[in-house]
């Protein structure tokens, strides 16, 4: 179970390093470069979210933001 939480921050990681990296670009004008990022970081935080998902799932523990009172 720890592994599938694991995964799932390592992935959220990785989409935050590459949209800082997003940025970064974008700031010196280099658009290819920029977008080229953002897709990644889009990729990275897809996998995390399904990846979140599955260990929730799989942990029993997965209840919405509105059942927490987040929302």
């Amino acid at each position: 179970m720890r592994d599938a939480h694991r995964k799932a921050a390592e992935q959220h990681e990785l989409a935050a390093k590459a949209h800082r990296t997003a940025a970064e670009h974008n700031e010196k004008g280099e658009d290819e470069a920029g977008r080229w990022h953002s897709e990644r970081a889009l990729e990275f935080s897809e996998r995390a979210y399904k990846l979140a998902k599955e260990a929730h799932t799989k942990s029993g523990q997965i209840v919405s933001l509105k059942e927490t009172g987040t929302l």
